[in-house]
């Protein structure tokens, strides 16, 4: 029995973009919270908890584009072609930010604000741009004879701009209880605070959107209302609900990793549910990942490369974490 190349190469690109989320959501997150510090010190805490990992997060937004042109050309001609100008807006936000992050520490005492507004700014351009991208990939691009045929601004749409106001709430969750677990004093006792308003909020933007998405989509309303498959879906919404009762919860009493570590939980059980949504469609809203995949020889080549540099980024990824573990102090950095 051979190996189902499309099956594989989708769950690659699937697996590079959750630890994209994982990775760079909690990165970003930080740089959303700016404006709620205003503390010179506290900011300069916060990003010194990322400042020896942050460069390598991006690697797998990187791993995710290559492997997607690799083995769905198709797909990545019709995606980039149809999310031209919100894909470029959100790479100019990561390289602002990318720019703010180091100049910050360098600027002389009368420009340091306006870095500090760089990095926060980058932060919400490139987050927002990444969750409107997500939201036109959820509404389906317009496809004749195998090319983008709509337009260069349908990406603007009511759901694909409250998507990308969604993914900044969900970002600020992932960075305040990465805070949670990194930091003391003052500035935990204000991420623990910040982290109960967004924790409701994401779950009122999963809400929205879950029912937003069936609503306007009605193959999508029928994969997850017919019978049987509401009963084999129905735990993800309840397990959202949990979580986030989980959530809430634990920031009661003196957190640590339990808030971070569910809010990866619901982002993942929301990631599972854009999958039950499409599967196996790449293009939405109707061409499969087998119409995509480019010849098998090609796959099979790509796949030799992926299998041995994936365990390579996952090893570095895990080994700068573990020697970079601990709480960061006020006053310490790695610059």
């Amino acid at each position: 029995m051979g190996i189902d190349l499309p099956v594989v190469w989708a769950i690659i690109i699937a697996f590079g973009l959750m630890m994209y989320v994982i990775m760079d959501g909690f990165d970003l997150g930080i740089g959303i919270l700016f404006p709620f510090v205003r503390d010179r010190e506290q900011r300069d805490t916060m990003v010194n908890t990322v400042a020896p990992v942050w460069d390598g997060n991006e690697t797998w937004l990187v791993l995710g584009g290559a492997a997607l042109m690799a083995a769905f050309p198709l797909a990545y001609a019709v995606i980039l072609s149809a999310l031209y100008l919100p894909l470029v807006l959100m790479l100019l936000g990561l390289i602002w930010r990318g720019v703010a992050f180091e100049f910050r520490f360098k600027a002389d005492q009368h420009h340091r604000a306006f870095w500090d507004k760089a990095f926060a700014g980058g932060s919400y351009v490139a987050t927002f741009f990444q969750g409107v991208s997500l939201g036109a990939f959820l509404d389906g691009f317009k496809v004749e004879n195998n090319a983008y045929a709509g337009g260069a601004l349908d990406w603007i749409t009511p759901f694909s701009l409250f998507t990308g106001f969604g993914l900044i709430v969900a970002y600020a969750l992932l960075g305040s209880t990465w805070l949670i677990i990194k930091t003391e004093g003052v500035l935990y006792d204000r991420m623990v605070s910040l982290a109960r308003p967004i924790t409701i909020a994401l779950l009122a933007v999963i809400g929205i959107v879950s029912l937003w998405t069936p609503l306007a989509h009605p193959d999508i309303a029928e994969r997850w209302f017919s019978f049987p498959n509401i009963a084999f879906f129905s735990p993800v919404p309840i397990l959202v609900l949990v979580a986030t009762w989980l959530i809430l919860r634990s920031l009661q009493g003196a957190p640590h990793a339990g808030p971070f570590i569910l809010a990866l939980f619901v982002l993942f059980l929301g990631y599972s549910g854009l999958g039950i949504s499409l599967w196996p469609n790449i293009i939405p809203p109707d061409i499969t990942i087998r119409e995509a995949a480019s010849p098998p020889q090609s796959m099979g080549f790509a796949l030799v490369g992926a299998l041995f540099i994936i365990p390579f980024i996952l090893g570095y990824t895990a080994w700068s974490y573990y020697v970079f573990r601990g709480k960061v102090k006020a006053g310490e950095g790695y610059h």
